[in-house]
């Protein structure tokens, strides 16, 4: 049974790789379903891959090959909260790797054109406190594409204990 809410991405017709890519690259992810068309559509024909379910990072989502037509932009994107520098490198590099972009504060898009934000729980912490230590953090992670918690920690110095 589908999840009561879940977000439906649209793909340019390669729903089929980037659910390949997730499922490869996200902990905790895998297809659960892929569904063909019954008949042709505006952006296929029948028998194409329509739709693919699939959970990422535990959570369910639905992919479309909905054609051309709409692309993704900044103003959706998924956070990925990680442990430490050695998971926050590992999911930048397969996001950017093979074909995405870096951009700023730790955001960046997969090939796909879907942004993500790779967000060590270090900045969240440091932002969450408050005062001289956020200020410090988010300068810091201002002038950052990928976060770099070293650096956060020298940048927060003795305010953060």
């Amino acid at each position: 049974m589908p999840a009561k809410i879940q977000p439906c991405l649209w793909f340019n017709m390669n729903a089929e790789e980037a659910a390949n890519f997730y499922a490869a690259t996200f902990a905790d992810t895998r297809i659960d379903a892929i569904h063909h068309a019954p008949g042709d559509y505006p952006a296929g024909k029948k028998g194409n891959v329509l739709t693919i379910e699939m959970t990422i990072f535990g959570m369910p989502f639905l992919l479309l090959n909905g054609g051309p037509q709409f692309t993704f932009d900044e103003a959706i994107s998924f956070q990925i909260s990680t442990e430490d520098q050695e998971e926050t490198d590992r999911y930048w590099n397969a996001v950017v790797g093979g074909g995405g972009q870096e951009s700023a504060c730790g955001w960046c898009k997969d090939r796909f054109g879907l942004s993500w934000q790779i967000t060590p729980k270090r900045l969240m912490q440091l932002m969450a406190t408050g005062g001289e230590t956020a200020r410090r953090a988010f300068t810091a992670m201002m002038d950052m594409r990928k976060i770099d918690i070293a650096a956060l920690d020298r940048a927060v110095g003795d305010t953060a204990k």
